[in-house]
C-alpha cells in the first residue's frame, strides 16, 4: 500500500491519532479522506473546523512522498493500520499510530506477544531474571516486546534472540537514530527475527517526550506487561499504566524491599499487579488466550510434550496426569491411582528433576 497518503494525512495540523482512526474507520483510506466532502468529514465524532480545513487545504504532498523515499533509502517499509501486517492488538487501542516504520517484519504470530520491561539501571538479578523469563516465553512461541533501552530491555530481546524466538523493539526516536548507540548490533539481530518499530518520522531524535507515548505502543501489542525492576518514577510504570487502560495483563516480578530499583515493581504489587516468579507464572494465567497459538500448548487438557526428565515408571505414571493447568493432589491421586503419600514423594522427586513445579493449594504443573 503506498504510504505517502497516510503520511500526508499525519501530517495535518489537528489531525492526532484518535481523530485519524475514526476517519480510516469510516472513509476506509486516506486518499477518501481528502477526497470527502467538508460537510461528510465534520460529521466525524470529534472533528473541529479548523483540522477539516486543513484537509482540504493540504499542499504537503511533497514532504509526504520525501519521507516514504527517506524510509525507503533506510531499508525500512510502512505498515499503515489498514495493512493486514499492522499488530492486530495494536489496532484496537484507543489512539493507535497510523502507521509504524518497520525494520524486520511484523507477523500473524505477533499476536501473541508478551512486553517485557524494567530498569535501565539493571541489577545482576534483574538482568538474569528478564533473560530467562524471556528466553522461556520466547521458547513457547510468545513473541517478547520491549523498548530497546539499556538494562531490563536488552536483556528482554537477549533473551528471546537466546531461544531463537521473536522480539519487537519499539524505538522512542526515528528508525534511522540508533539510541543507545551501543545497541547497533542488537537492533540488527532484532530485525533478523522480528522487528525494530517505531511511530517517530526518519531522523527524529530520542527526546524523552518521545517515551511515553513510546510505551503505549508496547503495551498495545501485547496482551501482557511483565515488570522486571522498576524504580518508582520509572517509565515501566508508565507502561503498566497503559496496559490497565489497554485492557492488558500486568504483571510484576517482585524485589528486595531495600532495592531503589524494585520499590516500582513492589509498589504494582501492592496495588493488585499479579507477582510471578518466571513464566510458568504468566503462561499459566494467559492460557485461554495463548491456547492453539503456542508451541506444546495445543489442547488445554492434553499432556504437554516436555523435555527428558530422566523419570521412573511411577513418575511417568504420575506425570502424564499433569498438563500446563494447575492439577489438585487430590485430582492426581485419583487418576494415577497412587496413595496420597507416594504421590506427593513422587512429586517431590520430579520437582527436583524439573518436571513438575508445585503452587499453592498443593497444585501442580508441567516445569514448563
Amino acid at each position: 500500500m503506498d504510504p505517502r497518503p497516510w503520511i500526508a494525512l499525519n501530517s495535518v495540523t489537528g489531525v492526532g491519532k484518535v481523530f485519524y482512526k475514526r476517519l480510516i474507520n469510516r472513509f476506509g483510506s486516506p486518499e477518501e479522506v481528502f477526497g470527502a466532502p467538508e460537510v461528510e468529514l465534520m460529521r466525524i465524532e470529534g472533528a473541529r473546523a479548523a483540522a477539516v480545513k486543513a484537509i482540504k487545504a493540504f499542499d504537503g504532498w511533497g514532504k509526504a512522498s520525501a519521507e516514504a523515499d527517506k524510509a525507503a533509502k533506510a531499508g525500512a517499509s510502512i505498515v499503515t493500520y489498514a495493512d493486514s501486517e499492522y499488530p492486530p492488538n495494536l489496532k484496537d487501542i484507543h489512539d493507535p499510530p497510523p502507521y509504524l516504520y518497520v525494520r524486520g517484519n511484523l507477523m500473524a504470530e505477533d499476536k501473541v506477544s508478551v512486553a517485557v520491561v524494567g530498569s535501565r539501571l539493571a541489577t545482576t538479578y534483574g538482568r538474569q531474571i528478564t533473560r530467562r523469563i524471556a528466553r522461556d516465553l520466547a521458547g513457547k512461541g510468545v513473541t517478547i516486546v520491549s523498548g530497546g533501552a539499556r538494562g531490563i530491555d536488552t536483556e528482554a530481546h537477549r533473551g528471546a534472540l537466546a531461544a531463537k524466538g521473536r522480539t519487537i523493539a519499539v524505538l522512542g526516536c526515528g528508525i534511522d537514530v540508533v539510541y543507545p548507540s551501543e545497541n547497533a548490533e542488537l537492533f540488527g539481530l532484532i530485525a533478523g527475527g522480528g522487528a525494530v518499530v517505531t511511530e517517530y518520522p526518519m531522523g527524529a531524535p530520542p527526546e524523552p517526550n518521545n517515551f511515553p507515548p513510546r510505551n503505549r505502543i508496547i503495551s498495545g501489542i501485547s496482551i501482557g506487561v511483565v515488570v522486571i525492576e522498576a524504580a518508582g518514577d520509572s517509565g515501566s510504570l508508565i507502561t503498566a499504566s497503559y496496559s490497565l487502560e489497554q485492557g492488558r495483563e500486568v504483571y510484576a516480578v517482585p524485589g528486595s524491599v531495600v532495592s531503589p530499583t524494585s520499590r516500582g515493581t513492589n509498589s504494582l504489587i501492592k496495588r493488585g499487579a499479579k507477582l510471578v516468579e518466571g513464566s510458568q507464572d504468566i503462561l499459566i494465567d494467559l492460557f485461554p488466550a495463548l491456547k492453539g497459538y503456542l508451541r506444546e500448548m495445543e489442547a488445554e487438557d492434553s499432556p504437554v510434550p516436555s523435555m527428558d526428565y530422566n523419570l521412573d515408571p511411577e513418575e511417568k505414571t504420575l506425570f502424564e496426569c499433569i498438563s500446563c493447568n494447575p492439577v489438585h493432589i487430590d485430582t492426581l491421586v485419583s487418576k494415577s491411582g497412587l496413595g496420597a503419600a507416594t504421590a506427593l514423594s513422587l512429586l517431590l522427586g520430579m520437582e527436583l528433576k524439573g518436571a513438575v513445579r508445585q503452587l499453592s493449594g498443593m497444585r501442580f504443573v508441567r516445569g514448563l
